[in-house]
Order: structure tokens, then C-alpha cells, then sequence
């Protein structure tokens, strides 16, 4: 049976290590947390004390890491993949990363012999586990093809965006009108509340209104409520994808992205106060700012 090695198993890459075990893949773990493992373990999995140390005769290895900073350790550091994974083993990066840094790495790792992939994800922890994610990919055509039988566990739909670091292009727009829709519904909610409407009618309109994407609908729900329990996706990731998001902008537009940039800004201060919280917070940070009568 075919060997991956899985590296990051945080709220996502956990349940996506999980499906590979389910599909019967011989399956090694590395995670900077061992106790995060210990399920997976219990299961069949095997620990590796260094994402090195997990490439051994891998024939896939899967990272699902924070950021670009994690990315290349995992992969270029000291006891990073890269240095033991034979020539020919696919390179999926399913991690959000900057799109600079999939270029990069796609060069890098092509450059040892490895065959990358960009293929950030969307979806929740739960269709990670259920294996239910859509794939956004960014390869070779052929090279996707080869990586396709250590994609199919893990996402239901594949979408393939073209060359290296189309994936992650597509990934970053997405993450990005999050941002928007997520930081205009907060200050929305907090205008309402400081209006003094009726809250369960305001979030019934919105839910059945125009601007009702899935984003509004989950968050508009949790706001009213404050209930921000089971955290999927904190302010520090949001701000993060986000960031990456305006940097390839600013190369890209003729003129500055605004709006991007006040989202950003937005979830800056976010992060300055609950970086490890659920995104929905922020309309606690918004509501905090009542203009003195």
C-alpha cells in the first residue's frame, strides 16, 4: 500500500490525516504537538520525530501547516521533508500560503527531484474528516494526475486552476472576500444593535436577504448570539490569508485595493486582541467602539 506522510494536524489537517487511514494508505505523522497524534496513533498511524524523518520512503507527503514560515520548515528547514524524500514523491502543499512562496517552493522542490502541487482546501473540520473538502489545485496537468489518487481521500471535488500557484491564487481571493464579508457583517450587526432593532428580526432578514452568502448566514447566526464556541477559523489565520491576499493585489491591481486594505485592517486588531479566538469575535471589538453621546 502506498506510504504519506502527513505533516500538521491542527483543526484541518487532523481529520485529513484520519482519511487517509480510512483509505488504507500506510500513513506517517509529524506534528510540532505529539498529543494531537495520539488518536491517529491508536488508529495505525506511525510517528515521526522530524518531518525528515517522516519523508522516508514516502510516496506522498501532504503538509497542512499556518503559514509561509511553516511551509518552507517543514519542507526546507534543518529536518525539513525535503531532505530525505526520494526523487518522484508528490509534493502537496495543502497549507494556505502566500503566492510567492508556492512559486518558490514548486521551484525548489521541483529542483530535488519532487513533483509540487499547491492545493490549498476549503471546507470545514468536518468535511475534512468525512473527506468532503474541494481541492484547489495548481500543477502540472500531468503531474495532477499522478497526484490524484493521494487527493481523491481527501475531497470530494477537485478544482483545477492551472500552473503552479493557481491554486493558491484562487485560495486567496476566496479567504479574502471572507475577510470582507465577515468584517462588514460585524460592523453591520453592531449598528443594528446600537440602533436599538430588533435583533431576532434583523438576523431573520439578514438570513433571507440578498446579501445572505454562507459566510453571512454561519457568522450573522454566532454574532447575534455570541456564541463563538467550536471555533473553526481564528482572526490570526483570517488576517493572515488576508494579507497574503492584498500583497498579490498590490502586484497585480493599477490601483491600491481599498477595500481589501479594510479588512485587513480590520482583522489587524482583531488579532492584536483575540488572535486564537473565532473570527466571529470581531463584532465584540466592533461594538466596543460606541461613539461618546
Amino acid at each position: 500500500m502506498a506510504r504519506v506522510a502527513f505533516i500538521g494536524l491542527g483543526r484541518m489537517g487532523h481529520g485529513m490525516a484520519g482519511r487517509y487511514l480510512d483509505a488504507g494508505f500506510t500513513v506517517t505523522l509529524w506534528n510540532r504537538s505529539k498529543a494531537k497524534a495520539e488518536d491517529l496513533i491508536a488508529r495505525g498511524a506511525q510517528w515521526a520525530t522530524s518531518p525528515e524523518d517522516a519523508a522516508i520512503d514516502a510516496d506522498a507527503v501532504v503538509t497542512m501547516v499556518a503559514d509561509d514560515e511553516a511551509s518552507r520548515a517543514v519542507w526546507l528547514g534543518p529536518k525539513g521533508a525535503a531532505k530525505t524524500a526520494k526523487a518522484g514523491t508528490i509534493a502537496i502543499e495543502c497549507s494556505t500560503v502566500s503566492y510567492d512562496h508556492a512559486r518558490e517552493m514548486g521551484r525548489e522542490l521541483n529542483a530535488r527531484g519532487l513533483i509540487y502541487i499547491d492545493c490549498p482546501v476549503t471546507g470545514l473540520p468536518d468535511a475534512a474528516a468525512a473527506g468532503k473538502l474541494t481541492l484547489l489545485v495548481g500543477a502540472d496537468a500531468a503531474d495532477l494526475e499522478r497526484a490524484r489518487p493521494y487527493l481523491e481521500p481527501i475531497g470530494s471535488t477537485i478544482r483545477h486552476f492551472g500552473a503552479v500557484g493557481s491554486g493558491t491564487v484562487y485560495k486567496l481571493i476566496n479567504n479574502l472576500m471572507g475577510a470582507i464579508q465577515i468584517a462588514g457583517l460585524a460592523e453591520g450587526l453592531a449598528i443594528a444593535e446600537q440602533a436599538g432593532l430588533d435583533m431576532n428580526l434583523v438576523l431573520e432578514s439578514i438570513q433571507a436577504g440578498v446579501a445572505a452568502s454562507p459566510q453571512v448566514q454561519r457568522h450573522s447566526k454566532r454574532m447575534v448570539a455570541r456564541d463563538f464556541s467550536g471555533a473553526t477559523f481564528t482572526t490570526a489565520l483570517r488576517h493572515k490569508d488576508a494579507a497574503y491576499a492584498m500583497r498579490l493585489a498590490e502586484s497585480l491591481l493599477a490601483d491600491k485595493p481599498l477595500v481589501s486594505r479594510a479588512a485587513v485592517e480590520a482583522y489587524a486588531q482583531a488579532k492584536a486582541v483575540m488572535p486564537d479566538d473565532d473570527e466571529g469575535r470581531m463584532i465584540e471589538l466592533v461594538s466596543r467602539r460606541k461613539k461618546p453621546s
